[in-house]
């Protein structure tokens, strides 16, 4: 990302930095691969290392099971909440829907306020379907609302805060490592190229660290609990650490290394006069998988274009498909609306329900908003995604419909 500059930061880095009174704030590098890629210095009232006590966090249940006898399914997400939504908070509320070795997918709606929380396996790419909160992070505030992409650093620690009176509905994509743009539309010196379907000028950067500040802030907590997800020889776990200062304590940062905000109202589609293949749509790439989005837009305008997809058959991915808004014309006549997951696995092959191909031709715009993750290795089922399987997708290519 680009340099920015937040706060109060030395001329010189690695030298000293003192408060009015005298005292030296503690610099934390905060950095990808070693010390060979983008990093930011956070600059911290209070040692950014104390731990008071340490124990176990047990994870909601994070077991998966593979899809097999391979088929295509159809996940219904909003019927995993009832109006127990303002119990749950966005980080420990969350349920797994599907997962492998490189991403996991979870799904919450919730209205209370999370606690602190750092992921420490990877950085985390969180939609937000509907519904509004702060993000209260290390770096500064965030406000978000529906349609944005929420991109949180590896081990950012953060926290969020609900507001107003409708369910926050957060879809969760978990890295096992870094989530970027993707490399075609950066330059060499990580500028986005004008080829690129957003630009910086779309991001959303942190601000407000005077909203933040330690001691300094009214309600201050004194120690805290931050809940910590990592991996271990055995998977992935949980850990509390119980910090003795306010983790938002960061007087100034500086560097390329940060939390931001994206909106898919803000990405340029990019369509042609035939049928469009799904890189175009791509808006943040993962290792071991992709992010793309599906949004309104003008569709093929050849004379003789079939709108909808081609039949095809992703050998090497799977793709899931988060049906957020519209009516997606491809999937007419096999239930899946807004709230669905569609599953398309590697070695089917999968395209337009029946009468779709027929029905598009003609049609020139698109009304739809969608979130699809392709990955790369197969991703195998969690608890949530077994709960609201409809188990009658597979068959839904052979039903005869024309509605």
């Amino acid at each position: 990302m680009h340099y920015l500059r937040i706060g109060e930061v030395p001329p010189k880095r690695h030298t000293q930095h003192r408060d009015p009174d005298g005292g030296l704030y503690y610099e934390e590098l905060m950095g990808e691969e070693g010390f060979s890629s983008d990093s930011s210095l956070l600059y911290h009232r209070h040692l950014p290392s104390a731990i008071v006590e340490a124990r176990e966090w047990v994870l909601p249940d994070q077991s998966t099971t593979p899809n097999h006898p391979l088929v295509p399914r159809h996940l219904t997400l909003h019927d995993l909440f009832g109006d127990d939504w303002r119990d749950a908070d966005a980080v420990t509320g969350r349920r797994l829907v599907l997962g492998n070795a490189d991403v996991r997918i979870s799904y919450v709606v919730c209205g209370r306020p999370s606690p602190c929380y750092r992921n420490g396996v990877g950085d985390e790419c969180v939609f937000v379907e509907s519904g509004s909160a702060v993000v209260e992070t290390v770096f500064g505030s965030l406000e978000v609302g529906d349609g944005d992409y929420v991109v949180l650093p590896r081990a950012t620690t953060h926290r969020w805060l609900p507001t107003g009176d409708e369910p926050l509905r957060l879809y969760a994509i978990e890295g096992n490592g870094h989530i970027a743009p993707p490399k075609r539309y950066l330059s060499r010196f990580g500028q986005l190229l004008e080829h690129a379907p957003y630009c910086e000028r779309d991001l959303r950067v942190p601000a407000g660290l005077d909203r933040l500040g330690g001691l300094d802030r009214p309600d201050h907590p004194g120690e805290t609990e931050v809940l910590v997800k990592h991996r271990t020889s055995a998977g992935i776990v949980g850990s509390v650490h119980v910090v003795p200062d306010d983790p938002f304590d960061v007087v100034g940062w500086d560097g390329c290394l940060y939390p931001y905000v994206f909106n898919w109202r803000d990405f340029e589609p990019i369509t042609g006069r035939v049928h469009q293949p799904p890189p175009v749509h791509q808006v943040f790439e993962g290792q071991g998988f992709v992010i793309c989005n599906f949004v309104p837009r003008k569709v093929d305008y050849h004379p003789l274009s079939i709108p909808v997809p081609y039949y095809h058959s992703n050998v090497d991915s799977d793709e899931v498909m988060f049906y957020v808004a519209g009516d997606y014309e491809a999937r007419k006549g096999s239930g899946i609306g807004p709230g669905s997951i569609s599953l398309h696995p590697g070695g089917h092959s999968h395209g337009p329900q029946p009468g779709a191909y027929e029905r598009s031709i003609g049609v020139h715009f698109f009304d739809e908003l969608a979130v699809m993750v392709d990955t790369f290795r197969p991703l195998e089922l969690g608890e949530a995604g077994r709960a609201v399987d409809d188990g009658v997708y597979v068959t839904s290519w052979v039903r005869g419909q024309d509605t």
